[in-house]
């Protein structure tokens, strides 16, 4: 069967810090995020199937996306829950803050790991989750490919 990718793109505010680091990033900041989320799979190929012709519906993509990343990640300050910061998260939050509490340094890097665990699990059947980039500012972005991870 041919394989075809599709791609989403999605835009998100969020603010991070850094805990130990020994740069600008150790201090709360914030990034307009932009996220590229590329599936792979075979159109459907079923004259009578609602979405013949599809590898997936966008709109689907953008459900799953929307609720399992942008909805929780936008307009958050997202802190390392194995650190200090969890303490700080805690001030944060009696403030009326959005918080978003990770296991694991909140880098772009990283951030794409957990991104690519929460929309594989959400995905179809016969659709794979192929790649994410993740642009922190307009020049620098980190990339996930599900063929690196073998």
């Amino acid at each position: 069967m041919k394989k075809i990718r599709i791609t989403k793109h999605f835009d998100f505010e969020s603010a991070h810090a850094l805990y130990g680091y020994d740069g600008k990033c150790k201090n709360i900041h914030g990034h307009s995020y932009h996220l590229y989320v590329t599936v792979i799979g075979s159109p459907i190929e079923d004259k009578s199937h609602t979405k013949n012709g599809m590898v997936m519906d966008f709109g689907d993509l953008k459900t799953i996306v929307k609720k399992e990343i942008v909805t929780k990640f936008d307009h958050a300050v997202v802190l390392n829950s194995n650190s200090p910061h969890k303490e700080l998260a805690g001030t944060i939050s009696d403030h009326s803050h959005k918080v978003v509490l990770v296991p694991y340094q909140p880098t772009s890097e990283n951030m794409l790991i957990d991104f690519a665990e929460r929309i594989q699990v959400q995905l179809p059947q016969n659709v794979l989750l192929h790649s994410l980039k993740l642009y922190e500012t307009a020049n620098s972005y980190a990339e996930w490919f599900a063929s690196d991870q073998n």
